[in-house]
């Protein structure tokens, strides 16, 4: 009787720890009390049609988020900007994902907003309601539990150079750029890009990056730290092959585990260090005296 009951208080507080730290990843920035009405704003952005953004969920748990506008590199209309939280959200419900691939059709990653609808949203209300949009999406798509990889072909600028740091992993192709245009457009990033640069490359080097609008290549980028590699291919199928490889080196395990591991880093990374420090005791409750603890156990039963 006794280890039944343990399993069934087991899985009891699994349940409830996983909605606790489900509820704390889809927790918006933005309500409205911040005068953030967001089926207003998506019926707003939806007025701004043109491109798509697909997902595919493969078998081993690696999620391939392809950008596609390739007639504007990519750029973001409005439709895609509703479409990116939709998938965010299939990508939350997705119990077995275990890492995600963002990269953009046609051997580009993606040039930020589509200026014909930044135009029409010129005034300053409407410009913040996108930003909180983008922001609440952009800051969930950093929380899911996957480990995620912007693979950088071509180009990636302004809103595009932000979107890759809403990621864990940048890799870049030869020839490929990130650059923060913002300054250029009479901007500042919008979508969180800076906030998250300052975190991965630190204060002084994110200055330069935004006051100079300056074109990171690959080879930067490796010495900032803002990417983790340079891939040997430039060409869109065999890049991704070997962003798919690449990426297996961390995916590979059972999903509770792997899921396990993004949730902690992601509590290290943002909460202050005593919450960090009970969440991650909460999600090692998920995992300690799981199947995949138990089967490490039996398969390793001394210390060598």
């Amino acid at each position: 009787v006794f280890p039944e009951m343990a399993l069934a208080l087991w899985k009891n507080l699994l349940q409830t720890t996983k909605k606790r730290i489900l509820q704390q990843r889809r927790l918006s920035l933005y309500n409205g009390d911040h005068g953030y009405e967001e089926e207003l704003i998506k019926k707003k952005l939806q007025q701004f049609s043109g491109g798509s953004i697909s997902l595919s969920k493969e078998d081993n748990g690696i999620g391939i988020l392809t950008l596609n506008n390739p007639k504007l590199m990519n750029a973001f209309t409005g439709t895609m900007m509703v479409e990116l939280q939709e998938r965010v959200t299939e990508l939350e419900n997705w119990k077995d994902g275990k890492g995600l691939i963002i990269h953009g059709a046609g051997n580009t990653f993606c040039s930020g907003s589509d200026l014909n609808a930044v135009k029409e949203i010129s005034n300053s209300q409407d410009g913040m309601n996108m930003c909180m949009f983008m922001q609440n999406t952009l800051t969930r798509l950093m929380r899911l539990p996957l480990i995620s990889v912007a693979l950088v072909q071509g180009k990636a600028f302004g809103g595009g150079a932000e979107l890759t740091t809403a990621c864990d992993f940048r890799l870049m192709t030869p020839g490929s750029e990130i650059r923060f245009v913002h300054k250029h457009m009479g901007l500042v990033p919008g979508w969180g890009g800076a906030a998250r640069l300052v975190r991965l490359v630190g204060g002084g080097a994110a200055l330069q990056l935004l006051g100079g609008a300056a074109r990171v290549c690959p080879e930067r980028a490796l010495s900032l730290g803002l990417a983790q590699d340079t891939l040997p291919s430039a060409d869109g199928t065999a890049a991704l092959a070997e962003a798919r490889a690449w990426l297996s080196q961390y995916t590979e395990g059972p999903a509770a585990v792997i899921r396990a591991v993004k949730k902690v880093v992601t509590a290290g990374r943002e909460l202050p260090l005593e919450a960090a420090l009970r969440t991650e005791k909460d999600i090692f409750g998920t995992v300690w005296g799981g199947p995949a603890n138990l089967q490490a156990l039996i398969r390793r039963p001394k210390h060598k």
